[in-house]
Parts: structure tokens; C-alpha cells; sequence
């Protein structure tokens, strides 16, 4: 009867993973040991399934260290979508949240939320957002989000004081 073999408890292989494509750092370590590896004579199809990836992949890994070093192993940055607002109309829209309240443009409120946000960039600059969108995009302005509390105009603060 054989041993049994050493299992990894409390962990998955998932949050493993995540754990080491979480930091630069531990991906760019095991890119260049792969590169070591190589350069030790190891072959990089025997390589693609230590490290779960395509001999191609490891072949550019190899490469790029050989044309730029470490930063060679560094993902480069991924272009994405182009915004739908320009830099200028974000600044603009954080300078309108930050000193301008919504009643001054006709909503029937004094605070700013998703869907009046998203209703003032639709008429001001005519582009449709989903609320959820909107509240990305007011983390990348700096915004956080911060909960109101009532004030109630017929509240006597004296009596209010009494009491506590």
C-alpha cells in the first residue's frame, strides 16, 4: 500500500493561483525560473504543462528577457476601450459634483447619486451610461460613497441635547 500523497488544506488550487497572478512580482519569478530553466536545457514543451501554459508563451518569455531583460516578463499594458468622455469633460464633471449641487440643474434634490449622475452626463453630454458604469467611473474621479443623514427642520437641538 503506498503513502498517501501531501494535500495542500484550507486552500484551493483557485486561491492559490490568484494569489501568485495577484502580485507582479511572483508572476514575473515564475516567468524568469522558467527562463532558468531553459537555459539550463530544458525543453519548453516540457515546460508547458509545469507551469500551464503554451511552449509558444514560454518562447516569448525566453525572448523578451533576452531582448529586455526583466522588464521583458512585465505584462504590458492593455489599451482597452477608448473613454467615452474626454479627460477635459471628466474634469468638468468632477468641477460640477464637487461645487454644484443637482438642484441648481433642475433635480428635485440636493445630492448627488447613480442615476441623477447618470441622467446629467446623458443631457449634458450626450452619452448614455449604465448606473453601474457610473459608479466606476466616479471611483476614478476619486469620489467615494458617503451616506447622507436626515436633518429634520421641526427638530429642537435643545431638546435634543436634553436627552443625550
Amino acid at each position: 500500500m503506498g503513502r498517501k500523497s501531501l494535500q495542500v488544506q484550507g486552500y484551493s488550487s483557485e486561491e492559490i493561483r490568484a494569489l501568485f497572478t495577484k502580485d507582479e512580482r511572483y508572476t514575473i519569478g515564475i516567468r524568469l525560473y522558467a527562463v532558468y530553466q531553459v537555459s539550463l536545457g530544458q525543453a519548453s514543451r516540457k515546460l508547458e504543462s509545469l507551469y500551464n501554459t503554451s511552449f509558444k508563451q514560454i518562447t516569448n518569455w525566453v525572448h523578451r528577457f533576452e531582448e529586455f531583460g526583466l522588464e521583458g516578463l512585465k505584462d504590458k499594458p492593455k489599451s482597452g476601450r477608448k473613454p467615452r468622455l474626454a479627460e477635459e469633460q471628466l474634469n468638468e464633471l468632477s468641477s460640477v459634483l464637487q461645487n454644484n449641487r443637482p438642484d441648481e440643474f433642475g433635480y428635485n434634490t440636493a445630492t448627488w447619486n447613480g442615476p441623477i449622475i447618470k441622467d446629467y452626463i446623458e443631457k449634458h453630454y450626450h452619452v448614455a451610461y449604465q448606473k453601474a458604469q457610473v459608479y466606476n467611473l466616479l471611483k476614478k474621479l476619486g469620489f467615494t460613497y458617503q451616506k447622507g443623514r436626515a436633518q429634520y427642520p421641526e427638530a429642537d437641538e435643545g431638546k435634543r441635547e436634553e436627552f443625550i
